[in-house]
């Protein structure tokens, strides 16, 4: 999401002349996009905006400023010197982007510029992103704002606001027009796609339809999506993705945890019992489908047993991919004010230690499982360690590298699977 934000923000301002440029040593103003979903990465940006302060000795007309969720939840406390050490011009919440121009004219006259607004209408649907880091071949959709599941540990439903629905040709749009750019693939974006909703008159959406819109642009125009919320996972979703061949096959979908009475203590409105429904569904409906998750380890009041049952739940389920972190405490949440923060910090890196070391397990035996079968592979570019191999992805959203036979980015290739890392599949082109 953050990354679809910057391209909007990037769009926004070179509208009014402004450039971009890769060096933040030759910028007049640099913004930093931000996340709140965890403390590490607030203090990530805390020591960026450290380190860029040295840049206003060879530029001092330098704007700096702070965008996105940590500015919507630290608010005008980050312009305050005295208490974080650092000078910034500009803070500015994820609603906000449309007054850019506005509050960069403020800062030049002399002001301290803030607006942290949130919006119950937003959803930039008239924007064009600006794909200034793409690949030219993959591309990022934001089809929804916000969020209203209000996960206990959570502070997107307090930084992103009421969760809202972009208009559907909007959406089709822009995708028609990637694809007239050029790109071979686009990945649809909501804090939670499934609840996608939107409504004019008689006219009304959910997001299988939309999928399927998408999906019914052009066959060679693949199509992804995330992140989906384990209670709002249909039997009718997933008929469509099996419907349609260049629907991925590859879906994320956070557990967060095994234990039915943590599960409870996150307001995550499921059960293991649900979440492995889901699953079945998901292998049931949808053969060969990739299955990747979220797991936090060490949520309030975690007891072993809860523990152990995460650790079960990722046996049953083995999981293609995970993404995994300690539980951190954000201030403002109903976790933080209803739950003490009381598993100690060494249990909490053991218990995920043990979470990442079974991940690594499951997926490399998940590709070891893939050797021998062949698939069609979306080439991205060079692989990182050599110019004589290309790297792309198949459906399931698994990186393949294979030898540069004189293929280009955007050029589908089968590629057969000869070996496996638990990170990369490994192969060789064969006869289209």
């Amino acid at each position: 999401m953050n990354f679809s934000d910057s391209e909007i923000v990037a769009s926004i301002i070179t509208e009014k002349d402004y450039q971009t440029t890769d060096s933040p040593e030759g910028a007049d103003i640099i913004f930093l996009n931000t996340c709140s979903i965890r403390d590490n990465a607030e203090q990530k940006v805390l020591n960026r905006l450290k380190h860029l302060q040295g840049l206003r000795k060879k530029n001092p007309n330098l704007i700096l400023g702070v965008l996105g969720c940590m500015a919507e939840r630290m608010k005008t406390s980050l312009l305050e010197e005295s208490q974080t050490g650092l000078r910034l011009d500009m803070v500015v919440g994820p609603d906000a982007y449309r007054d850019l121009p506005q509050l960069l004219l403020d800062v030049e006259t002399g002001q301290k510029a803030v607006n942290v607004i949130l919006s119950a209408e937003e959803t930039y649907a008239d924007i064009t992103p600006v794909r200034y880091a793409s690949n030219g071949i993959s591309a990022f959709i934001s089809i929804m704002r916000g969020c209203e599941n209000f996960c206990s540990y959570c502070v997107v439903p307090y930084t992103r606001g009421k969760e809202r629905s972009r208009n559907p040709q909007s959406i089709i749009s822009e995708a028609h027009d990637l694809l007239k750019a050029g790109y071979k693939e686009v990945t649809l974006l909501g804090q939670n796609v499934n609840s996608y909703h939107w409504e004019k008159g008689e006219e009304g959406w959910r997001f299988p339809g939309l999928l399927e819109a998408i999906a019914n642009i052009d066959p060679n125009l693949r199509v992804r999506f995330a992140t989906s919320h384990p209670k709002d996972m249909s039997d009718e979703l997933l008929h469509t993705i099996a419907n349609h061949p260049n629907i991925c096959k590859a879906i994320h979908l956070p557990a967060q945890s095994g234990s039915s009475s943590v599960l409870k203590r996150m307001n995550r409105k499921y059960t293991r019992e649900t979440y492995l429904n889901r699953i079945n569904a998901i292998r049931r409906i949808i053969p060969g489908c990739a299955i990747s998750t979220d797991i936090i380890a060490g949520f309030c009041g975690e007891t072993t047993e809860e523990h152990l049952q995460t650790i079960s739940l990722m046996k049953e389920v083995a999981f293609d991919f995970a993404f995994m972190f300690k539980y951190s405490e954000r201030p403002g949440t109903p976790a933080e004010k209803k739950y003490e923060d009381d598993v100690p910090e060494k249990i909490k890196s053991d218990r995920l230690q043990e979470i990442i070391n079974l991940q690594n397990q499951n997926s490399l035996k998940s590709n070891q499982s893939d050797v021998g079968q062949i698939f069609e592979v979306l080439v991205e570019g060079f692989s990182k360690k050599s110019k004589q191999a290309v790297s792309g992805r198949n459906s399931q959203n698994k990186m393949v590298v294979f030898p540069n036979e004189g293929f280009k980015p955007g050029d589908y290739v089968k590629v057969k699977v000869e070996d496996c890392s638990s990170a990369t599949l490994l192969g060789k082109a064969i006869s289209q």
